[in-house]
């Protein structure tokens, strides 16, 4: 296995149905993707190509090879180290209004209890520009140093919106990107990956409980744990993002979307029109 094996990469964005994406592709057999996401380019650069490699040792002679990791797309340097070891992968990369996009973020983890209730301190660009969850969602800027690098025809560029309309569609825009022919498309993963909905442990809980974690993992496989757990779950109420805070996220994103549109040849207007979140 060599770096000029690896036929593709996912690069984002965060909180875009990018699991999605790669579980409905390892159905296919002509497809290996190693399951976590590997981070080598932009957190893990430092364990060298070796480590990177001896994540694919279980392809099995297949015809793409490729993998997912999300911070590819907003860690600085990334663009480059792919360039350099992987200059011919194909990249996509499959966007969300970057609105919803970070609020679906604040909720995953308000979920985890890594943030509190106060949106407005996440969200809000008058306090929280420069953080996490509103740079997750400078796109333009982001892909801006991959069109600088690669060639167009080796960059897909995919929206979460397409993607809920027509699942189907989606994947074959990326099955013809990855030019694969003669086979039947796989069914895309219809379970929703990473459902917000889905209840847990209440987040304040799970922020007085985190210093116990490495003492209760040996147990979270055992049924008396489970049994107590799920009299502990429940369906969280997140915080709503209000009108006014979406008006001040949509004047913080407008140039951004315009830029972005003009580089990848799309109308992203309705972005900004869109009131509700998904």
């Amino acid at each position: 296995m060599k770096l000029n094996d690896i036929d593709f990469l996912i690069i984002g964005a965060t909180k875009s149905a990018t699991t999605w994406l790669q579980q409905s592709l390892q159905q296919d057999p002509n497809i290996y993707m190693p399951a976590p996401e590997l981070h080598y380019f932009s957190r893990c650069y430092d364990r060298g190509d070796d480590w990177y490699l001896s994540n694919f040792e279980g392809q099995k002679g297949q015809r793409l090879i490729g993998e997912k990791s999300n911070s590819y797309m907003d860690t600085e340097g990334a663009a480059e180290r792919i360039r350099q070891k992987l200059p011919k992968a194909l990249l996509i990369a499959q966007l969300r209004n970057p609105i919803e996009r970070a609020y679906s973020d604040y909720c995953m983890l308000y979920r985890r209890g890594e943030v509190d209730r106060d949106i407005a301190k996440y969200l809000d660009p008058r306090r929280a520009a420069g953080g996490r969850f509103l740079n997750g969602g400078l796109y333009f800027q982001q892909l801006q140093a991959y069109v600088d690098r690669f060639p167009a025809e080796q960059i897909l560029v995919l929206l979460y919106e397409d993607m809920k309309i027509d699942a189907d569609a989606q994947l074959n825009r990326v099955r013809k990107f990855m030019k694969i022919t003669g086979e039947l498309p796989p069914r895309p993963v219809e379970k929703k990956v990473k459902d917000k909905a889905e209840p847990v442990v209440n987040p304040t809980l799970r922020r007085l409980l985190r210093p116990f974690k490495p003492m209760v993992a040996p147990f979270r496989n055992n049924s008396g744990f489970k049994r107590i757990r799920s009299m502990a779950v429940a369906e969280v109420q997140y915080a709503p993002l209000t009108r006014e805070l979406r008006e001040r996220m949509n004047d913080f994103y407008a140039t951004e979307i315009e830029k972005l549109g003009a580089i990848v040849g799309m109308d992203l207007n309705g972005w900004l029109k869109n009131g509700g979140i998904q």
